[in-house]
């Protein structure tokens, strides 16, 4: 210990150091300032490196050192750099905490995180007569994840085991009793109010979740009943057929048919034709009976029945050859009946008859 008096020092590390059951506590780490007396102009406040550890072993976590430095300017005012932690342990009781220096602008170095200083008269003079030999950062971080969360202050000190204060800066009460307010960027996004908590945003997260499966669910059912409804209005093509498609498919049938129809009568009109011509020719039926024939042929069957009876038939009467035969208008021939009632009317003879009667 530098500090001669062990009272002091357990006093000042027992302010510093109360870490009770809140999530969010405050932290102190030390650096050693330039062993020469140079005053520096940048300062290196959180080391590289997602682990840090204190000097009694104790690790914190500082996944995005990006996110701490904008969490800290979101505090919206320089960060104090002070004498032995006033700001965290005198000013809550309302005694004097000036300040040594002011950390004005915050930048991220390979993985840590460093401060620009302005010092004032008095600790650049602290400083330089190496009256200080570290500069002690104080963050916010949470008790369950140990997150790194910001940096509230600074301060100079000779005592380089300071790690842990449970202070708040309004001096109200424990740090660990205060809820973490969210950052603007954060609130502005989640549609929360300005001093909504991380309470808040975790629930307003887990709202979102809740919102965003509800209405998944809600789509999935949707899309779910408009395929039903479609599949209703518009059944598959291995069950039903559309009325349309269906109507020109009858229509085209019924066309085929009906020339189907015509042809086969007319073969069988032909057929009847011949058949009817052949058994006149045979002399099975008479010129007379022709219509009806032909009306038993186009019954079913008729044909084949009307064929049958032609082969069976008979002649009706037998072939006299007078169509083969020459007419002799020389020869003698016998008046009927007629003609000879005619010619005794007249007074005329057969020879008459035959001269003058052609």
């Amino acid at each position: 210990m530098i500090y001669s008096n062990p009272t002091l020092a357990a006093s000042i590390r027992k302010a510093l150091c109360r870490e009770a059951d809140g999530r969010d506590l405050l932290l102190a780490l030390n650096f050693e300032l330039p062993a020469d007396g140079t005053v520096p102009e940048w300062l290196e406040l959180l080391p590289a490196g997602e682990t840090v550890t204190g000097r009694d072993g104790r690790t914190w976590r500082n996944p995005d050192p990006a996110a701490v430095v904008q969490r800290t300017l979101e505090l919206g005012r320089d960060t104090p750099l002070d004498w032995e932690h006033a700001t965290e342990i005198k000013a809550p009781k309302g005694e004097r905490a000036p300040a040594a220096a002011w950390i004005t602008e915050l930048q991220v170095r390979d993985g840590a995180v460093w401060g620009r200083v302005q010092w004032t008269d008095a600790g650049k003079a602290s400083v330089a007569n190496r009256e200080y030999r570290y500069i002690s950062p104080v963050f916010l971080f949470h008790r369950e994840t140990r997150v790194i969360q910001s940096i509230t202050s600074a301060g100079l000190t000779n005592n380089p085991n300071l790690f842990i204060t449970a202070l708040n800066q309004s001096g109200t009460g424990p740090e660990e009793d205060l809820p973490v307010k969210l950052s603007e960027a954060i609130r502005k996004a989640l549609a929360l109010k300005d001093d909504a908590t991380e309470d808040d945003g975790v629930a307003a997260i887990n709202q979102m979740k809740a919102d965003k499966e509800t209405a998944e669910q809600a789509k999935t059912q949707a899309e779910a009943d408009k395929e039903a409804a479609l599949n209703r209005a518009t059944p598959g093509l291995d069950k039903f057929v559309p009325r349309a498609d269906y109507d020109v498919a009858v229509n085209r049938s019924n066309e085929l048919q009906a020339q189907l129809d015509a042809r086969q009568k007319d073969e069988q009109e032909a057929q009847i034709e011949t058949a009817i011509n052949a058994a006149l020719d045979a002399r099975k039926i008479t010129p007379s009976t022709v219509e009806y024939h032909k009306a038993q042929c186009r019954q079913e069957g008729g044909l084949e029945r009307f064929k049958e009876y032609v082969e069976a038939a008979p002649q009706i009467a037998a072939d006299t050859d007078l169509d083969k035969r020459e007419h002799d208008k020389d020869k003698q021939t016998a008046l009927n009946q007629e003609e000879q009632r005619a010619a005794e009317m007249f007074g005329n003879t057969a020879e008459d008859l035959k001269k003058y009667g052609g």
